[in-house]
């Protein structure tokens, strides 16, 4: 199976890249920002949880997402494999995940970050959240949400490094050219 991190900051274009990662490569798509939203849609106790930390721009607990992600990981039969959308957020998430997958005879394949400039960050982030009413796409939201992402999610870049599973992918430009070269980073992983 193929197995894609696909990572950056809020706003880098990850949802925007995985919709096209999964329909050239058969992936599924694991978003850990549609399935939480899913469950405070449905108001599920899971939900109301869960809301309460992504209202305060913090990080869900490890130990929920990692329960959810399995779950929705196990619910793919005959899968090609699977794109990680928004996990993992942290060094411990991510060694969380390396043991899932490998309960599961799997790994990690290649985590590709997104690196996008933090004013253009804040640009998309605002025009996102102008165009599609999302409450967590506001001024005050999205500094904290980037603060998070620096001090706890960044440090993930040199543990995959080490992994040896990181593949810079320059996120500016036209997302035709940015998925191609998404596209190459993935067909060298494949052979």
């Amino acid at each position: 199976m193929l197995n894609i991190v696909i990572f950056g900051a809020p706003g880098s274009g990850k949802g925007t890249q995985s919709a096209r990662i999964v329909e050239k490569y058969g992936l599924n798509h694991i978003s850990t920002g549609d399935v939480l939203r899913a469950e405070i849609k449905n108001g599920t106790e899971l939900g109301k949880t869960a809301k309460g930390y992504i209202d305060q721009g913090q990080l869900i607990p490890d130990a929920l997402m990692i329960d959810i992600l399995a779950s929705v990981f196990d619910s793919f039969k005959d899968s090609k494999g699977v794109i990680f959308d928004g996990f993992p957020r942290t060094i411990a998430q991510a060694e969380a995940l390396k043991v899932m997958l490998a309960e599961r005879g799997q790994e990690v394949s290649v985590m590709l970050d997104l690196e996008v400039p933090e004013d253009e960050l804040m640009t998309r982030l605002i025009k996102r959240g102008l165009e599609s009413g999302r409450a967590d796409d506001n001024d005050e939201t999205i500094k904290k949400r980037l603060l998070v992402y620096h001090s706890q999610t960044a440090p993930l870049i040199d543990w995959y490094k080490a992994d040896g599973k990181y593949c810079h992918i320059h996120g500016l430009g036209t997302m035709e050219g940015i998925f191609a070269d998404i596209a190459g980073a993935i067909d060298n992983v494949i052979g």
